[in-house]
């Protein structure tokens, strides 16, 4: 017996309090995502200081622009894989969704959507905060890839 993933107009309402919503079902908050990014930073932290002060400890510029590269492929690999999430949204109960089809967005649209995590980064994270204020809870990464981070438990 297979069972396919609810589409978003019968996904479960999610519970009070827990998430906000878009007006195509249910949505991770703000919050949790920041708490998800949170943690993937502390995840991050160990081989990010490895690679800047013991690998290029002469050429920061250099280990800075490998720890960039590291992310992304750490975003990619696991915001790309059937399960669409990383360590901080496994930990949290979200995952990135296709916003249009379900499921996993792939690796190629998860490497653009870590590539548009740096640039929404650079106006004072206005693309990190562009999900305050959009009707469907998206971030500007979000939209490049066409996806949604949604609760765990309604797209499992």
């Amino acid at each position: 017996m297979t069972s396919t993933p609810p589409t978003y107009e019968s996904a479960p309402p999610p519970p009070e309090g827990s998430y906000s919503s878009g007006p195509s079902g249910p949505r991770s908050g703000f919050w949790r995502r920041f708490a998800a990014v949170f943690i993937d930073g502390l995840v991050l932290a160990i081989p990010d200081a490895i690679i800047i002060y013991a690998i290029f400890k002469n050429n920061h510029a250099a280990g800075q622009a490998v720890t960039t590269l590291v992310s992304w492929i750490y975003g990619m690999l696991l915001e790309g894989s059937a399960r669409g999430q990383t360590v901080g949204k496994m930990a949290l109960g979200i995952r990135v969704y296709d916003f249009k089809q379900g499921g996993s967005i792939g690796y190629s649209r998860a490497f653009v959507r870590q590539i548009v995590k740096t640039v929404g980064a650079i106006p004072l994270f206005l693309g990190w905060f562009w999900m305050l204020w959009d009707k469907e809870k998206q971030c500007w990464h979000d939209k490049a890839a066409t996806d949604v981070v949604v609760p765990v438990s309604d797209y499992s």
